[in-house]
């Protein structure tokens, strides 16, 4: 079990990869394992109110809507235009703080023994002008996750992000990944051998997780055995 990461951050290698899901079922499975655990997203973009993705978080964990959801910890920032966070801040007059998500999650760790980071969108998105999400990991030295898929450019997005990683001394657990995008199962097969190569030839732990459908888990309230991500984090 994973008890000595109180953060576990985790990330996608673009938009609508499956991270929001994820997040949700890794708290579903984490929950069963008898961890007190809670979900927390960076900045949600394309929504008032409530983050969207908390809620699906919520639903997929079968929590219901927490107190640490209506006080502000677990997203601590939200904007209604659909578009990078640093673009949605600025539009508002607002410029991202991430000693107010730093904030926000030493709150949550406090209270749980841990929490799942989602980022927006990939590694090199922008917070601010001058702070990406991969900066902020850098800063905040949490263990990664990153989400993947063998859609048609998901080798090259994800080799990339297991390189940057390296490069900034990041911890990855492991990769998830989606194979309810799958198209086709030769490219599938062939994908899941070259991240598999790729995570050892980074130095990181041999671990690609297999993803079903969400429907798949939801019917049944279960969730997929993570228990891989938690062996070891380096090879």
């Amino acid at each position: 079990m994973p008890a000595e990461h109180s953060v576990i951050a985790v990330t996608g290698i673009d938009t609508g990869i499956g991270k929001t899901v994820v997040t949700g079922l890794l708290g579903r499975w984490l929950l069963g394992q008898g961890r007190k655990v809670i979900t927390q997203k960076l900045v949600q973009t394309g929504c008032a109110g409530l983050a969207e993705d908390i809620l699906v978080h919520r639903q997929l964990m079968g929590t219901g809507i927490l107190a640490e959801d209506h006080q502000g910890l677990t997203c601590p920032y939200v904007f209604a235009k659909p578009c990078s966070p640093h673009l949605a801040a600025s539009l508002v007059a607002q410029r991202i703080d991430p000693e107010v998500i730093r904030q926000a999650t030493a709150a949550l760790a406090a209270r749980y023994d841990t929490v799942l980071l989602e980022g927006a969108g990939g590694l090199l998105v922008p917070l601010t002008d001058d702070l990406t999400f991969l900066d902020y990991l850098e800063q905040e030295a949490y263990p990664l996750i990153v989400v993947s898929s063998s859609r048609l450019g998901s080798i090259n997005h994800t080799l990339s992000a297991l390189e940057m990683a390296r490069m900034r001394g990041l911890r990855i657990l492991g990769i998830l990944y989606n194979r309810f995008q799958e198209d086709d199962p030769v490219i599938a097969r062939d994908s899941a051998r070259v991240f598999s190569r790729y995570l050892k030839r980074c130095g990181y732990h041999d671990c690609v997780v297999d993803l079903l459908a969400v429907e798949a888990y939801g019917q049944k309230q279960t969730a997929p055995d993570f228990s891989s991500l938690f062996r070891a984090g380096k090879a």
